[in-house]
């Protein structure tokens, strides 16, 4: 993980300065930066429905979620008991980070530049799906083997995760093409088959 402060910039925010912000500018025809969307954080979870059986669990999807992300994380507790999933209140059910500023922006360019293409026949992701309607993106990963800072000694199993991406831009289009430009693997998609 990166030495946070101390003047320094992650790769990915540079180039939202130095490209995206610019050509947004020019593709929209706006006339201030601050109308170009950015990113305004990024909130990753894991569920682990393993935990009601094995309380160990979590510790090691926190492990693993802490060192992708290289912030300690939150573990996520029932607010209420459902018998039929022999779940009771307070039991841990997963784990959550939630990133900003420099840690956003290391971690999304890890995600884009060396999680994503590791992904077994990764042909794209799909621009319609993962948005919510008002500008975030989200995407699910089936493992966390994906980042390679995962130590597949201590890891016990594949877990999936949840990854929001929550950016200020308010509608989906405009979301979707700042996201682009910021590098995210989206598929073409012909406007026949669409």
């Amino acid at each position: 993980m990166s030495a946070v402060g101390n003047g320094y910039k992650p790769r990915a925010q540079k180039d939202y300065f130095d490209r995206v912000v610019p050509e947004m500018m020019k593709k929209r025809a706006l006339n201030n930066p601050y109308q170009v969307p950015r990113l305004k954080k990024i909130v990753i979870n894991i569920g682990v429905s393993e935990a009601r059986e094995n309380a160990k669990v979590i510790d090691i999807a926190a492990e693993d979620l802490t060192a992708i992300t290289g912030q300690k994380t939150e573990v996520r507790r029932a607010k209420k008991a459902i018998s039929n999933f022999k779940i009771r209140e307070g039991m841990p059910l997963g784990v959550r980070v939630t990133l900003r500023s420099a840690r956003m922006y290391e971690f999304f360019d890890r995600l884009i530049t060396t999680a994503i293409p590791r992904i077994r026949d990764f042909h794209g992701l799909d621009p319609r799906k993962g948005f919510d309607g008002r500008g975030n993106y989200n995407l699910g990963l089936t493992e966390q083997y994906a980042f390679p800072e995962i130590n597949l000694d201590k890891s016990d199993k594949a877990r999936g995760m949840n990854i929001t991406i929550v950016t200020d831009a308010k509608k989906d289009d405009l979301s979707r093409e700042f996201l682009a430009l910021m590098g995210m693997p989206f598929r073409k998609i012909d406007k026949k088959s669409s």
